[in-house]
């Protein structure tokens, strides 16, 4: 066969039409090469080398169906122009559903090759566009890979470098000679830490979009309930978390302001003698879930003056801002309940 030219392999026992569609079909830019029967055709085409097999219904060995399963079923396969001298609908049926990419019908006029030249083109044609197609498919996913790659390593060393900020702070922390600072210091190194957390857990999801807020505040409320304990604080910490997905930059507010209120809790809530403070995730409907942390205190109402510098209500208020809700305290005899309705998931914006 001639380099350069699209190769087609042509199986039928007819030898003088097999000539002319060598003829016809050198004409337009084809090299042809003849297979007389289904065994030969088979031989020829594991040689390799073609671009489309034009195969016909009717032969000696019997009909084309079962060999053109295998050709398009074979390993670098290629457009198959299924060619049949009946005009019984259902032969063609048969053979689209086989697997050919067009179907041509003989007849005694000059009109066959035409229309078998045409098939065979546009089979061509679409073939490629089916290749372009899988190549554009393949560069989106290794893309898409390279930049969850870079997504990961880009969650790790900002992970690492909060930490690192936490440690540095936890050090100067140590230094300090005043405790006004000192607790200062410590809620900065909790904030910190549950930003931290996010990043972390960002680096080994498979789904840097979304974070499972029952395992991250898991983690988080672990961590504090131990930073807590080391500073002599007499409180037992339970928790009741469901493992809801809501996306990555609400997951940030929410770490924050559970942060702000079980540290509140710790230190506001109850003397020497200690008591519980319980946090929450929980779903209230399909589109939300409420987050609460609760005591059983000496109760605060959310209204009047507040212990400390304030800090920590108004870092809960903006965070509260950002995620579209606002922090309520529950009526309570006993204790305190703060809690929020957070939408698991993101609100469509308006085209």
């Amino acid at each position: 066969m001639n380099e350069g030219l699209v190769r087609v392999l042509y199986i039928d026992d007819d030898p003088i039409l097999a000539r002319l569609a060598e003829r016809v079909l050198g004409r337009l830019g084809y090299a042809v090469q003849h297979a007389e029967d289904v065994e030969r055709g088979r031989e020829r085409f594991a040689e390799g080398g073609f671009d489309a097999v034009v195969l016909d219904h009717f032969l000696q060995s019997g009909t084309g169906l079962s060999l053109l399963k295998e050709l398009v079923d074979a390993p670098g396969a290629v457009p198959v122009v299924y060619v049949t001298g009946s005009n019984d609908a259902q032969v063609a049926v048969e053979a689209l559903k086989a697997g050919a990419a067009d179907y041509v019908i003989k007849s005694v006029g000059d009109d066959f090759m035409s229309l078998l030249a045409n098939a065979v083109g546009q089979a061509l044609e679409n073939a490629e566009l089916k290749r372009a197609k899988l190549r554009a498919e393949m560069e989106i996913r290794l893309a898409k890979e390279r930049a969850e790659i870079l997504l990961a390593e880009v969650n790790h060393r900002v992970g690492n470098s909060l930490a690192l900020a936490a440690a540095l702070i936890r050090l100067q922390m140590s230094s300090a000679a005043d405790e006004a600072v000192k607790e200062a210091l410590s809620e900065t190194q909790a904030r910190i830490t549950a930003i931290a957390g996010i990043h972390r857990r960002l680096y080994t999801s498979e789904d840097v979009r979304h974070v499972d807020m029952g395992a991250y505040l898991g983690t988080l409320l672990s961590e504090l309930d131990a930073a807590m304990q080391g500073q002599g604080r007499n409180v037992r910490l339970s928790r009741m978390l469901e493992p809801l997905n809501v996306p990555t930059d609400r997951a940030v507010s929410l770490g924050v302001i559970v942060t702000e209120l079980v540290t509140n809790a710790f230190k506001y809530a109850y003397g020497e003698a200690g008591g519980e403070v319980r946090v929450g995730f929980t779903r209230l409907d399909p589109e939300n879930a409420v987050l609460f942390v609760e005591d059983d205190g000496i109760g605060w109402s959310g209204e009047g003056p507040v212990r400390g510098t304030g800090l920590g209500t108004k870092i809960i208020g903006a965070m509260a801002i950002s995620l579209g809700t606002k922090l309520d305290y529950a009526v309570r005899v006993l204790g305190t309940r703060a809690e929020l309705t957070v939408r698991m998931a993101d609100v469509p914006r308006p085209l």
